[in-house]
């Protein structure tokens, strides 16, 4: 159980650590920052990167992130990336994580509606999403991979 979460805006560190040191077992490696170049160079840049990015540190460890980027503003919708350190995912802490990044999403930002985008062969990541409230809407293609869309 995540015991002592704390979020802040990532740092120039963090943006490192997670691009360049986080790797993931197959076939979830997909997620791995460096086998994308934009992903990666988005991730890095702090120029790019922007204060949209969050670290989510549980007793002070660097545990996951997540970001966010309008998606509708007229609407007031926006869309979540998250990811969770590799050594800490499968292990049951999931829902938790999600819940937390939700919680503080309400307490800080006013949105309506918020979106996130998932590989249709994570489904283990699928029902976490659908555990913390998280709706399907309909699946897209994007880089040759099936994706599924949610809405919370």
């Amino acid at each position: 159980m995540l015991k002592n979460i704390q979020f802040k805006i990532m740092d120039q560190k963090e943006a490192m650590e997670i691009a360049d040191c986080w790797k993931y077992n197959e076939p979830y490696d997909f997620y791995d920052m460096t086998d994308d170049p934009e992903d990666y160079e988005e991730f890095i840049d702090p120029h790019q990167r922007t204060d949209t990015f969050y670290s989510v540190l549980d007793n002070k460890q660097l545990i996951g992130y997540f970001c966010l980027f309008s998606k509708d503003s007229a609407m007031n919708e926006i869309e979540l990336g998250l990811g969770m350190k590799p050594g800490i995912t499968g292990k049951g802490f999931g829902e938790q994580f999600v819940k937390e990044i939700l919680s503080y999403i309400e307490k800080h930002f006013s949105f309506q509606v918020i979106w996130l985008s998932v590989a249709d062969f994570n489904q283990r990541a699928i029902k976490v999403y659908e555990r913390a409230g998280f709706k399907y809407v309909t699946e897209k293609i994007k880089k040759q991979m099936v994706e599924n869309t949610f809405l919370w």
